[in-house]
């Protein structure tokens, strides 16, 4: 029986990944009506958890983006990648791992491909180099990012004092060096763009040659927006400190009266990190909406706000239904994998891969596999080595980040081959997850 569930669970992953959007919560859904109905299944708790931490920490993110927060940013970072054109493939995905370690979504390097893309045509480099590298150092970013919600819903997971400390403290370096490492194997990718024939071909048409040579538009901030703009992105920086330091100090966190466990407070009256994040993210952005005098309706319009409804569906519904599906079949899963996880620990990240590529989402990977880790018996620190598993998406380019960054590439060589698989994002998607996995289970060792 559990062999046609996990078939069910399968099916409805590779559906709702095919149509894209929030089909895949939606498909989520449909799973968890067949367990129901068919199966007669108990339906386990939704993912109540991750998804509040989305809504706070997306909707700081959008205020950010409504006050110009974001727009300095990016202007900042594209002043650095201007100054080093030659170095492009390396300052690239330095500067895209910053912001969106920084910032807490990938989302934000949109703004950022079309700059990469053009430095890179300027100086003859080929932009597939610097535009894969970039991506893939984004997503990267975010597996050790206090800011995103994966990493939010792994330190609640983990449930001990200090674990977002030692999630930083493991993947922010690990997953720099296996971007760095990406960003290095990528240098000589492929031939130059005054080497390559088929570009050089292409550019003997007169309308291909005039949008290579375009300029990209320069972001600007007139001097009120940079002044409104600084604001909001040092009470953003005041907020991401004290997410860190309640995730290191938990002493630091108020207690409250001893009582019956609830979904933000536990037996002993301190507060779940969960809470911390979503009252520390929302003030924060409540403060910011009156001191950069931003109108609130900016708020719901900003491009990040409306990608979160997109992401809540999609982790409701692939969550809830694999959730229900560990919970009947927990005691079978254990008995199967506990044997090799217990010799050989990291066999699991292979585990966390898979349901990445399949899942497309790092906090429903998150969410759906750290806890059965947990429940295996594999300590915290390995799971916290394995965690950057997580961004195993690029394996198959349906993720909007990558589509974006091929579509942005106007020379056709940042592209998706003839299997699917064998595309630009590959090498250095593989080489910067192995490498992370890699350095992560060297720091984890210290914690």
């Amino acid at each position: 029986m559990i062999w046609l569930q996990l078939l069910v669970l399968l099916v409805m992953i590779l559906i709702g990944s095919r149509l894209k959007g929030i089909a895949l919560g939606l498909m989520g859904v449909v799973g968890v009506f067949i367990y129901v109905t068919f199966f007669g299944m108990r339906p386990a708790d939704p993912p109540g958890d991750i998804m509040l931490i989305i809504i706070c920490v997306v909707t700081l993110s959008a205020t950010l983006e409504a006050a110009g927060g974001l727009d300095y940013l990016v202007s900042v970072a594209e002043k650095i990648i201007r100054r080093h054109p030659s170095r492009i493939t390396i300052i690239a995905p330095i500067v895209s791992f910053v912001l969106c370690l920084f910032a807490g979504t990938s989302h934000v390097i949109y703004s950022l491909l079309p700059i990469i893309a053009d430095v890179s045509v300027k100086n003859h480099i080929r932009p597939e180099r610097p535009l894969s590298a970039s991506v893939i150092a984004c997503h990267a970013a975010l597996t050790g990012s206090p800011m995103a919600a994966c990493t939010a819903a792994f330190g609640a997971i983990l449930a001990y004092p200090g674990a977002a400390a030692n999630i930083m403290f493991v993947c922010i370096p690990s997953c720099f060096i296996g971007s760095l490492a990406a960003a290095f194997v990528m240098m000589k990718y492929g031939k130059d763009l005054d080497k390559d024939p088929e570009f050089l071909e292409k550019m003997k048409d007169p309308e291909f040659a005039a949008t290579i040579n375009e300029l990209s538009k320069e972001v600007t901030l007139n001097e009120a927006q940079a002044k409104k703009a600084k604001q909001a992105v040092i009470i953003f920086g005041v907020t991401i400190l004290l997410i860190v330091l309640s995730g290191t100090f938990p002493q630091i966190i108020p207690d409250t009266a001893a009582g019956s466990v609830n979904f933000h407070v536990n037996a002993d009256g301190t507060l779940k990190m969960v809470t911390v994040i979503e009252t520390i993210a929302l003030s924060a952005a409540a403060l910011m909406l009156i001191v950069t005098r931003t109108n609130a309706a900016k708020i719901t319009k900003a491009s990040l706000f409306n990608s979160m409804s997109s992401a809540l569906v999609s982790v409701f519904g692939v969550v809830w239904m694999a959730a229900t599906f560990m919970d009947a079949n927990k005691q079978i899963i254990a008995d199967s994998l506990g044997k090799i996880t217990a010799a050989y620990p990291w066999s699991f990240t292979v585990a966390i891969f898979v349901m990445g590529v399949l899942m497309f989402s790092q906090g429903a990977t998150t969410k759906a596999m750290m806890p059965l880790g947990l429940a295996l018996g594999l300590p915290a620190a390995s799971l916290i080595a394995m965690f950057p598993a997580v961004n195993s998406f690029f394996l198959i380019p349906g993720y909007p980040t990558l589509l974006a960054a091929i579509n942005m590439d106007k020379t056709g060589t940042t592209k998706v081959g003839s299997f699917v698989v064998n595309h630009s994002f590959l090498l250095p998607g593989l080489v910067a997850t192995i490498v992370s996995i890699g350095v992560g289970f060297l720091l984890s060792s210290l914690i």
